[in-house]
């Protein structure tokens, strides 16, 4: 089997040709191009990311081209020819061509002229000019050497001057048997076809040989010629073939399924019987078990490929088989055995000197430290593998050294990522950033673009820049979604959801979810993902609707999830929430030691600051609840001092509100105001409802506060400026009014029930005290509407 020269790529220089000949007529131009190009470059000219279907569309008429000529007369049949008689069609004139070559020498003839078909450079003509020989003339057409089709000519002639003569014979067999569909039509346009004009050598030969002509072609042909021969070799050339595995197991791996169409044409008998095709086919088999969910039979596939390399004493790609039981065992919940497989995958690796599969192990073996670092940290600690740093390090310059792209921005976005979780130098977050993002661009990594944009996402937030990161978010919805990988596009699109959540739009963050491709979802990992997020949003509107009950049953399930078959991250979530529960059934016990205990493993794991900051905060929060807000000072003042440290603005604005209370408990109200004032504008910025309500509640209590110390400190003072006091009063009061709304509009966005009622309690009393009992009345009554539509919804 050829590298790369197959029938099919004959088939393609016969039709270039015939469009540098002149003989495509105008209104074929296009199709031709088109046509030509499909087969030749891997970009898609309709737009920067194909659609899945395009892209299966196109892995459909590979292997049609590939296995068949049928699909060069779908697409030349319509035309007319412009250069031969009326009645004669392109698919004719295409047919004399590939008829023309009725030899192996005229097959060498035909690559041997590939390069006139280029126009000649420089130093060529030069040369032809010094050995006397006659210039080209300049009224034909003729391929730019650095064009597609002058790339795929120069391609095609160097390929094929480098075959052994074995190659070339092998070539031309299948080209026989390529081109043999086509003999009825070609013997009914020219009637001097015969038996055996499909080579001239034995059609010259028949005369001197007789009836031993056909003993010489079954020689030398077999039965090959006969429409139903099994023992002629695939029209194929082995680049055809891994292009299409390669397609295969990438669409598998994103989670797309494979079509009947491209299935039936890729599980040919002659396919499957390769070796290097039964590899792949197993691993493709494994990988669409693996995706669905299905354990048993992905260990099943796996074995299954144990065995066929160890008895084919092929242990080339034992090392891989390694790779991916240790994953499969990951997701299955068996770390232990998970590592110990890894750990064996990478001495094998080392053994084999495979440089590609040793540095993937090394990747996953850091990531998977960051998720479960108690398994990871006695190998740490003996060396084996080095902290984090100088694991990414050694795996950043062996990518750059092996040119493995996606694995060279891989660990540049984690030591972004791991520089951002240690809460150090956002510069240097970002160099690390724009690195790998020069490298997705120079280097067409697209699948490496929602990782990039997810990170990027994530910095926007710590910034507290939520207009930048919903702008991120959408430009990969709308943009790149086709060019990615579905775990990416899973992810961002609930990263999206929560983000309308934050801002109270519950409605058109289920509408996101719902967008989500139920196809993919297929898959057990993403159906889990996706339930679990959809089922994170709902219980955090039960709890802002004081659903209790419903809450408790959607604890109870999400509880179940531990870091060892979900994202930590995610977990972290579901214990805040938990926390959250805790606090609005008076349950402060329980929610203390909870808090504890997370604070302790977030301290022993080195997991990310923001997290131990978000607990610092909830633990003062509580403070506040059981009425001891100032026992929460010293954690607050942690919690906004390290997270000015680390550039975490989002949750220093929320610790800058825990001073803030504890400012208004110990009666520094025009303190606490300063601080608020400044924040909230930069808070507003978060697009986070509920932070906003917050602060915006407690600037009301400092401005109430402060008119209670004017009233205090013009107690003593004469009647004089008994005016200027009560202006002021007046204006402080209308002020305390305005943070109220606002607090009750960011309520009312997130649907809040119990600070919405909060609200408009302290509105009452503020407008009672001011003698507006109609006000009064009117906040208590909306104090009980509040309630009566809440028992109402829930009964």
């Amino acid at each position: 089997m050829s590298r790369y020269l197959a029938p099919s790529k004959i088939g393609l220089l016969a039709l270039v040709e015939l469009y540098i000949e002149g003989a495509v007529p105008n209104n074929a131009i296009i199709p031709v191009i088109n046509f030509l190009t499909s087969h030749l470059l891997d970009c898609s000219l309709t737009g920067p990311s194909p659609s899945p279907a395009e892209q299966w569309k196109k892995a459909e008429n590979t292997i049609k081209l590939a296995v068949s000529v049928q699909h060069f007369e779908e697409l030349l049949a319509p035309f007319a020819a412009v250069d031969r008689l009326p009645g004669r069609s392109l698919w004719d004139r295409f047919l004399e061509k590939l008829w023309g070559i009725d030899s192996l020498h005229t097959l060498h003839e035909f690559f041997d002229q590939l390069p006139n078909l280029l126009a000649r450079t420089k130093a060529e003509l030069r040369e032809m000019a010094a050995r006397g020989e006659d210039l080209p003339s300049s009224g034909g057409v003729l391929l730019a050497r650095n064009s597609p089709f002058g790339v795929f000519v120069r391609r095609s002639h160097l390929e094929f001057t480098k075959l052994h003569f074995d190659d070339v014979a092998e070539l031309w067999k299948m080209f026989v048997k390529y081109r043999q569909p086509t003999a009825g039509y070609w013997r009914r346009r020219n009637p001097h076809y015969g038996r055996l004009s499909f080579d001239s050598v034995l059609m010259d030969g028949e005369h001197e040989w007789g009836r031993q002509t056909d003993e010489i072609a079954v020689a030398a042909y077999g039965n090959m010629l006969l429409l139903d021969g099994q023992d002629a070799a695939l029209p194929v050339s082995t680049d055809d073939i891994e292009s299409l595995l390669e397609f295969q197991i990438e669409q598998v791996q994103n989670q797309r399924p494979v079509s009947e169409t491209f299935e039936e044409q890729s599980c040919r008998p002659e396919l499957v019987t390769l070796p290097q095709v039964r590899l792949h086919t197993l691993m493709s088999s494994f990988s669409d078990s693996w995706r669905s969910g299905e354990f048993p039979a992905a260990f099943d596939h796996l074995h299954r490929y144990f065995d066929y390399t160890m008895q084919n004493r092929d242990r080339l790609f034992y090392q891989y088989a390694l790779l991916n039981l240790a994953i499969v065992q990951s997701d299955f919940g068996c770390h232990k055995e998970a590592v110990a497989t890894m750990l064996e995958a990478i001495s094998t690796a080392k053994e084999n000197r495979d440089t590609t599969c040793l540095n993937f192990a090394l990747n996953w073996f850091f990531h998977f430290g960051r998720a479960h670092p108690n398994l990871v940290k006695e190998l740490e600690d003996n060396s084996m593998l080095g902290s984090g740093k100088e694991l990414l390090a050694f795996l950043r310059a062996k990518a750059k050294e092996t040119g493995m792209w996606i694995l060279w921005s891989s660990a540049l976005l984690s030591e972004a990522k791991l520089g951002l979780a240690n809460g150090e130098s956002i510069s240097a977050a970002l160099e690390s950033m724009a690195r790998s993002s020069q490298i997705i661009v120079d280097k067409n990594v697209k699948t490496m673009i929602g990782p990039q944009l997810s990170l990027g996402i994530a910095l926007w937030d710590r910034l507290g820049m939520a207009v930048m990161s919903n702008m991120t978010c959408k430009v990969f919805l709308r943009c790149h979604v086709h060019s990615s990988i579905f775990d990416d596009q899973l992810k961002l699109t609930c990263r999206m959801a929560g983000m309308l959540a934050g801002r109270g739009q519950y409605d058109e963050a289920y509408a996101t979810l719902e967008r989500v491709d139920t196809n993919s979802l297929r898959s057990a990992k993403a159906s889990q993902y996706w339930h679990l997020y959809r089922g994170l949003l709902k219980l955090r509107r039960d709890l802002h609707h004081n659903n209790l009950g419903s809450a408790d049953t959607l604890l109870s399930q999400l509880l179940q999830n531990t870091p060892e078959n979900i994202e930590a991250d995610l977990v972290f979530i579901i214990d805040t929430l938990h926390i959250e529960a805790f606090v609005r059934r008076k349950d402060f016990d329980a929610a203390f030691t909870k808090i504890d205990r997370l604070i302790s493993e977030l301290r022993e794991d080195d997991r990310d600051s923001s997290l131990r900051i978000r607990l610092l905060l909830i633990k003062a929060h509580l403070f506040d609840c059981v009425g001891r807000p100032e026992r929460g000072f010293t954690l607050a003042m942690r919690a906004a001092s390290m997270a000015w440290r680390a550039r975490l603005l989002a949750l220093l604005w929320q610790a800058v509100g825990a001073l803030a209370n504890i400012l208004n408990a110990l009666g520094e109200f025009a303190a606490a105001e300063r601080l608020l004032v400044a924040v909230l504008p930069r808070c507003l910025e978060t697009d986070v409802a509920y932070s906003a309500g917050t602060l915006y509640n407690l600037l009301a209590d400092a401005r109430v506060g402060m008119v209670g110390e004017m009233g205090k400190k013009g107690g003593g003072r004469g009647g004089a400026s008994s005016s200027e006091r009560g202006r002021m009063v007046t204006v402080m009061m209308g002020r305390a009014h305005g943070a109220l709304d606002a607090a009750f509009e960011c309520f009312s966005a997130v649907e809040d029930v119990n600070r919405r009622c909060e609200v408009m309690a302290k509105k009452a009393t503020l407008f009672r005290a001011e003698g507006d009992l109609v006000r009064a009345d009117g906040c208590a009554d909306t104090y009980l509407r509040l309630w009566d539509e809440e028992l109402a919804r829930k009964g």
